[in-house]
């Protein structure tokens, strides 16, 4: 599977963090990940996390506006994006179809060629323009899986609660992963 990752400035670093060490573990059933980053990611993350380990990673990336990546055309054999965390910014651009950079343009694609789109979406309290956008991007096709950790797993540290989430989005791309599932 093909696999395109965006990461916004929206807080939840963690969330693409731990998203993409597990992506990485996951080479025998993701052939390839593209990566795109806002430039506010790059400021969030550092304040966040206080690094810059998102050079660490072993994905292509691709500049936020460099619409030669393959998975800016329904040509691509790219399967997913996954927008970790998504930013209200970038989900009212998605919903009101703008293409204006290349995450927007990745979801347009994903959505006009019925592909996975995972919005993991990250702001509370959500306002009523929020809740429109949500649902039309789920109208369209597109999965809003907010960045709400679950507890019932007993998370013992932060990370293990951002993975809550990205547990689920791994589950929602279809991939077999190890964590926690209730009652099983």
């Amino acid at each position: 599977m093909k696999i395109a990752v965006a990461v916004t400035g929206a807080s939840g670093a963690i969330y693409a963090k731990v998203l993409m060490e597990k992506l990485s573990q996951l080479q025998d059933q993701v052939k390839e990940v593209g990566l795109v980053w806002s430039d506010n990611a790059f400021t969030v993350w550092q304040h966040e996390l206080g690094n810059k380990d998102y050079e660490n990673f072993p994905f292509k990336v691709w500049s936020k506006n460099d619409f030669m990546a393959p998975f800016a055309s329904g040509s691509s054999s790219y399967e997913a994006l996954v927008i970790c965390p998504c930013s209200m910014g970038t989900l009212g651009r998605i919903a009101g179809g703008m293409s204006n950079d290349l995450v927007s343009r990745a979801a347009d694609v994903m959505l006009k060629e019925r592909r996975k789109l995972i919005c993991v979406v990250r702001e509370t309290p959500y306002n009523l323009i929020h809740l429109r956008n949500m649902t039309t991007v789920t109208e369209a096709g597109g999965i809003i899986c907010p960045a709400t950790p679950s507890f019932y797993s007993m998370p013992k540290t932060i990370e293990d609660a951002a993975y809550t989430v990205v547990h689920r989005v791994l589950q929602l791309l279809g991939l077999k992963i190890d964590g926690y599932k209730w009652q099983e």
